[in-house]
């Protein structure tokens, strides 16, 4: 059976999801206006803290003082897995958005936390859709909120390896002069992707912001080549270590 980890940790959340997390869930959504923003995303970060610890996923977490204190930020990270989100957002000091494939979110569980967190959809097979999502995340920058973008869209069975970054994406960060937060994950697909079934332990590490200062002057192209060539130093960095 493919995936194993992710079939075992769904099974083993039915009675918590069924009976509290999803009924509650939404409820929250259906009336936003009983519930802020901050609460909504709080409930989030429950489920996905319990589907975490389902998981038998330990994260190490490092850099959250790189996290800007001031001024709201957009942060990439590498993609691996189904883990990969849920690793992240519950880190947080703040609640962000998330630029959320499409299909992805409208899966059992994944449906309610994006959802809740007020996440924007992305069909990344169609043009005219992606820059609608690109356009509104824009908009939801520029009102003040912090986002979650992966910049390689997807993932394969790619592991720590890095894949292409889409330079499309780094418009919400040019067009809204923000903070870049380049953000590290490593062995986050063996959370929920496979068929092993021991523990495991997984790294995210937060890079420096890089700030509008830095990347005045560059194009997208140029902005994606940076951030890849940091999260790859950083990569680089935990194999030459282990």
């Amino acid at each position: 059976m493919k995936d194993l980890r992710f079939v075992r940790m769904v099974a083993l959340s039915i009675p918590y999801s069924g009976l509290y997390a999803i009924p509650k869930a939404e409820y929250m959504i259906a009336h936003k206006e009983k519930y802020s923003r901050e609460q909504r995303f709080l409930h989030a970060c429950r489920i996905m803290e319990f589907m975490r610890k389902t998981s038998r996923t330990t994260t190490k977490v490092y850099g959250l003082e790189n996290l800007p204190k001031e001024g709201n930020y957009i942060m990439y990270p590498n993609h691996q897995g189904k883990y990969d989100a849920l690793s992240i957002m519950p880190q947080l000091p703040a609640p962000c958005g998330v630029l959320w494939e499409e299909k992805k979110a409208g899966m059992i569980m994944a449906s309610q936390v994006s959802r809740l967190v007020d996440a924007v959809p992305i069909d990344l097979t169609d043009m005219k859709a992606k820059a609608l999502a690109i356009s509104e995340v824009i908009n939801q920058v520029k009102s003040g909120r912090n986002f979650l973008i992966f910049p390689e869209g997807g993932y394969a069975d790619n592991k720590n390896t890095l894949q292409e970054f889409n330079a499309g994406c780094f418009s919400c960060s040019l067009r809204t002069k923000t903070a870049i937060v380049p953000v590290v994950l490593y062995d986050s697909y063996k959370a929920m992707n496979g068929n092993n079934l021991k523990p495991v332990t997984t790294q995210l590490h937060f890079l420096p912001a890089i700030y509008y200062e830095e990347y005045q002057g560059m194009n997208k192209k140029e902005i994606a080549q940076m951030v890849k060539q940091r999260i790859q130093a950083k990569l680089d960095e935990i194999e030459g270590k282990r």
